[in-house]
């Protein structure tokens, strides 16, 4: 889908004056617990996977409840480490707004040049603030994606698509209208930003996530590939019955190879709602301020990180993300000081009941 867009302000901004970062409201805490655990229940059984776990912290106060339609693992659910698929790109855009914040990047970069290409750039070339806001022009996926990857379709497709072929495919590729002009989400372009990134920092990507993001934050149990069962969940299909392999994100590291245990996300979300107490603090602030507005009326608010929706109360900041064999939701409201991570092992399907349980069970905070 492709959407004209209003730029709300500067990329990637800043928040606006005196914006309260965690406005918890007072409850009785018995009631409450009694409530929240009802409701995690009800949506851990709603999901319909084999594995689930739903990973709750409100004001601080951690709970996760899990279950499935499968016998409980050897190593508990709430310790395996789960795949985010395009929930990765909420770290992604981290990283980005804190390499920006250290001065190491600007977000205005052309990307070929990043990537050291011979091509002139243009008077209109992508940046890397193109490619993080999907406003790059670019397709979902390459052209030949599909042609590549259609022998592995139901085991490993983004395997067989390496980094050198995303940035030829990007390099070779001409933008049907002006970079900013209109978002399109697309898994090339954050998958392209990651490789310019590296260019032009002289890092590897995740020696780049790593130093400024997972160790700042002391995300111990967050990695960009699998280990082994026991340590990483296992994935199944659509009939939650048919073991996947593990995700394998071929030269889309950035946009989606992030596996993490559920720990390990709600210290990530945790640090979005109180960033004052965080080494990343303006980056922080940086992903929760929206950066473009689209849609009649502008009703659909982005930052460079999360999906932003109203609520009642304020804004609610979430991401959804599924490989072959997993989906994650990640989401935080600081209105009530709450964060969710839900995770399952089975592959979305059409009105997957996993997606809403999620979302209801945020928008219902």
């Amino acid at each position: 889908m492709t959407a004209h867009l209003t730029v709300a302000r500067p990329w990637p901004g800043d928040p606006l004056d005196g914006e309260d970062f965690l406005a918890g409201q007072s409850y009785d805490a018995d009631t409450a617990d009694a409530e929240l655990h009802e409701r995690l229940a009800a949506a851990v059984e709603a999901a319909d996977a084999p594995d689930v776990v739903f990973a709750v912290s409100r004001d601080g106060r951690r709970t996760i409840h899990c279950g499935g339609t499968a016998p409980s693992p050897p190593t508990a659910r709430q310790d395996l480490r789960y795949e985010l698929g395009s929930a990765s790109k909420t770290l992604t855009g981290l990283l980005l707004a804190q390499l920006i914040r250290r001065g190491l990047l600007s977000g205005g970069e052309p990307a070929t040049d990043c990537l050291g290409a011979s091509r002139h750039t243009g008077p209109n070339p992508v940046t890397l603030a193109h490619l993080m806001t999907h406003t790059a022009g670019l397709p979902g996926l390459p052209a030949d994606f599909y042609v590549r990857a259609l022998p592995a379709w139901h085991t490993n497709p983004y395997a067989r698509y390496p980094a050198a072929r995303v940035i030829d495919a990007f390099l070779r590729h001409r933008p049907g209208h002006r970079p900013g002009t209109r978002w399109r989400y697309s898994n090339f372009g954050v998958a392209v930003l990651g490789h310019a990134v590296a260019a032009a920092t002289g890092t590897a990507w995740e020696d780049l996530l790593a130093d400024h993001v997972l160790r700042p934050l002391a995300l111990g149990d967050t990695a960009l590939s699998a280990h082994r069962p026991g340590i990483d969940a296992v994935g199944y299909g659509k009939d939650g019955r048919t073991p996947v392999p593990a995700f394998d994100a071929g030269g889309f590291r950035a946009a989606g190879a992030v596996r993490a245990t559920p720990h390990d996300l709600l210290t990530f979300l945790e640090a979005h709602l109180d960033p004052s107490g965080s080494p990343l603090t303006g980056a922080l602030r940086s992903v929760r301020t929206p950066v473009l507005r689209r849609g009649l009326g502008h009703r659909h608010v982005h930052t460079m990180a999360w999906f932003r929706h109203p609520t009642d109360a304020g804004p609610m900041y979430f991401h959804g993300g599924a490989t072959l064999g997993q989906q994650a939701f990640l989401g935080f409201r600081p209105d009530t000081g709450t964060a969710l991570a839900a995770l399952c092992t089975r592959r979305f399907r059409a009105n997957d009941p996993f997606v809403s349980a999620a979302y209801g069970f945020l928008a219902g905070e």
